[in-house]
C-alpha cells in the first residue's frame, strides 16, 4: 500500500530508543525524512546513523530536553532549516514514575506536567504554523493505556495525559479547516526499557526473572503475549499517511485488547 508521504518531514521526540525509535524508523521505510530529538546526543545521533543506514532515507538527530522552552524553541527552527518544511509532529516523552497518589509532593507533580503536558503543548504551537502550510499536516501524541483504563500506580501519568487527550480534541475541531488531523495512540504492554525498570518492578521484588515476570504480566492480554515497538509505529505510521486524511480527534490503544471496556 502507498501511504502517500514519501519525501514528508516529520519531527519525533524521545526518538533515540523505545517507541520513539521504533516510530522514527517506521516513518523514514517510506520514505519520510525524519528529524529525531531526545536529550543525549550520542544515543540520538548513533540512532539518526542507523536508521538512515537501514531504510536508505536520510534522518538527522538534534539534542533537546523538551522541558527547557529555549531548547524546543532552537530545535524546531533547526528542524525547519533542514528540510524547509516540517509536515509530521510525533510528540512522545518519557512517562513519570509510578507510586500512590500520596506518594507524590508538589515538585514530582509538576516535573510530570512540564515533562508529559507542556511540552507537548509547547511543541505543538510551535509546529503548527509549518503544518499549516502543507495542507496535510499530522499530529500525533503517543500517551498511555491509563488515559483508557484504571493502571495501577499511574497516577501521574494518568492525570497530565489527560491533559493531552483533552487538548488534542480541542485542536483537532480547531485545526480541522487547515486539514490537519490530530490523534492520540494508547501503547499497552509493549517492551521498552520502561516496562522493564517499571511495568514489572512488584514481580521482579517477589523473586521472579524478567522472562518470568513477562510472562505473568501477558496471562492476562487476550492475545497472551507483550507488544513490540514496530506494532504502535506501525499505526502511527498510517496515522500520519494520505489513508488517515479521515481520521481525527481519536485516541486508539494499542494493546492486545487488555483494555475491555466497551466504550
Amino acid at each position: 500500500m502507498d501511504l502517500g508521504i514519501q519525501n514528508k518531514v516529520a519531527v519525533v521526540l524521545a526518538a533515540s530508543k523505545g517507541l520513539g525509535r521504533a516510530t522514527a524508523e517506521a516513518l523514514a521505510a517510506e520514505g519520510v525524512r525524519v528529524i529525531i530529538g531526545s536529550r543525549n546526543r550520542e544515543e540520538l545521533e548513533k540512532t539518526a546513523q542507523e536508521i538512515s543506514k537501514k531504510t536508505g532515507t536520510e534522518v538527522v538527530g538534534f539534542p533537546v530536553d523538551v522541558t527547557d522552552a529555549m531548547q524546543v524553541e532552537n530545535f524546531i527552527v533547526k528542524a525547519v532549516q533542514q528540510f524547509g518544511q516540517l509536515d509530521i509532529l510525533i510528540n512522545n516523552a518519557g512517562g513519570p514514575p509510578f507510586g500512590p497518589v500520596e506518594s507524590f509532593d508538589e515538585n514530582q507533580w509538576q516535573a510530570a506536567f512540564e515533562l508529559n503536558l507542556l511540552s507537548t503543548v509547547r511543541i505543538t504551537r510551535l509546529v503548527l504554523p509549518h503544518l499549516k502550510k502543507t495542507g496535510s499536516g499530522r499530529i500525533i501524541n503517543i500517551v498511555s493505556m491509563s488515559v483508557k483504563s484504571v493502571l495501577d500506580g499511574s497516577v501521574l501519568s494518568t492525570s497530565i495525559r489527560m491533559g493531552v487527550i483533552g487538548m488534542a480534541k480541542m485542536l483537532a475541531d480547531e485545526v480541522g479547516p487547515d486539514q490537519i488531523t490530530v490523534n492520540n495512540v494508547c501503547p499497552g504492554m509493549i517492551l521498552t526499557d520502561r516496562i522493564r525498570s517499571s511495568g514489572i518492578k512488584k514481580e521482579l521484588a517477589a523473586g521472579l526473572t524478567e522472562e518470568e515476570a513477562l510472562a505473568e504480566k501477558a496471562k492476562n492480554i487476550p492475545l497472551r503475549r507483550i507488544g513490540k515497538p514496530e506494532e504502535l509505529a506501525a499505526l502511527i505510521t498510517f496515522l500520519a499517511s494520505e489513508k488517515a486524511s479521515y481520521i481525527t480527534g481519536t485516541t486508539i490503544q494499542v494493546d492486545g485488547g487488555v483494555v475491555r471496556s466497551i466504550f
